[in-house]
């Protein structure tokens, strides 16, 4: 086992992913920790993630999600997840205080639809918002996830480091409260 690598459990823990709604930055950065997934591997056994393409969540004891809640889709997919993990992480900027996503709260829903459906120069005449079973519903405003279930730790940053990641993960692993600090945060 190489410098830094998790500590071997007695099992391997159940570990799933899931993004809402965001830019997808903090899978990226949880992929940056690189060969050390190697090791991750070893310890954890993955679930629902876009790094397994499983789409439905089993039981699992660390759920990993990121991104804000936008839609009713969003919202019905995180109760979902949260009922199926045993240790629920916001992860990043988005799941934490809505992101960038939320910009749009200080906007009319209402009127932003009307822009961009129906009163933007070049569109037909007649033209509509989309109204479609199959599109989820948007909420009035962006949400962070804390707000709709309840949250046990969270990891911050836009997006959070591969380090970050690596010290979360190393000491929810080993049974400890994940302490983060100086170079380990960061928000660019």
């Amino acid at each position: 086992m190489r410098a830094g690598a998790f500590p071997r459990p007695a099992r391997r823990l159940k570990l799933a992913t899931v993004s809402l709604a965001g830019c997808f930055g903090c899978h990226m950065s949880f992929l940056d920790i690189d060969e050390r997934l190697f090791d991750l591997i070893e310890h954890v056994e993955l679930d629902r993630s876009p790094l397994t393409d499983i789409k439905q969540i089993g039981r699992c004891d660390i759920g990993l999600i990121e991104g804000g809640l936008c839609n009713a889709e969003n919202v019905h997919v995180l109760r979902d997840f949260r009922l199926h993990c045993k240790t629920l992480v916001a992860v990043g900027a988005c799941a934490i205080n809505g992101g960038l996503p939320a910009q749009r709260n200080h906007l009319n829903l209402e009127g932003l639809l009307t822009d961009v459906y129906r009163s933007r120069s070049g569109m037909s005449a007649g033209s509509a918002f989309p109204n479609d079973p199959e599109l989820p519903l948007p909420l009035n405003k962006v949400r962070p996830i804390h707000e709709v279930v309840q949250v046990d730790y969270f990891l911050p940053g836009c997006p959070p480091s591969a380090e970050a990641f690596w010290s979360f993960l190393n000491d929810l692993m080993a049974g400890r409260t994940p302490q983060l600090s100086g170079s380990l945060l960061r928000y660019d």
